[in-house]
């Protein structure tokens, strides 16, 4: 059972993983709090990017808009697309390994809160190209 101080994060807490189409901020996984069955965590996309189509073997997923608009694109079981405009309060379900992309339309940045189940995403994603491991950002009373 993980420790007590360890139930409520803030992405501030710990370590982005970055890439050339935005941040990725693992809130909730194994290797944070001990989650067994899930991992979840914030995602933030500039105007105009996003990522290309990709799936998550053996994992569904939900991804929730906070902010900002975009398109949402998710393959049917024929492996053709639809893409659906999607903005705050949007939530998408993706079905285990089911091919899908997200993009930010929008002019401002585009954040996500998305969720993986079963967890293991999370640890693929730290091994892709051109993922650069930010580490926790410090409190404001250590700046």
């Amino acid at each position: 059972m993980p420790d007590s101080s360890r139930y409520v994060i803030r992405p501030q807490d710990v370590e982005t993983l970055a890439f050339d189409w935005g941040q990725l901020t693992f809130t909730c996984s194994p290797s944070v709090n001990g989650a067994t069955r899930l991992s979840a965590g914030i995602v933030t996309m500039g105007p105009g990017e996003g990522h290309g189509r990709h799936n998550h073997p053996g994992a569904e997923e939900i991804i929730h808009v906070i902010s900002g608009s975009g398109e949402q694109m998710i393959e049917n079981e024929s492996g053709e697309p639809t893409t659906w405009q999607v903005g705050p309060d949007t939530t998408i379900f993706v079905p285990a390994s089911r091919f899908h992309a997200t993009r930010n339309t929008g002019d401002r940045p585009m954040t996500v809160f998305v969720v993986y189940a079963p967890h293991g995403p999370e640890t693929l994603m730290r091994s892709l190209p051109g993922c650069q491991i930010l580490p926790p950002a410090m409190s404001a009373d250590e700046r």
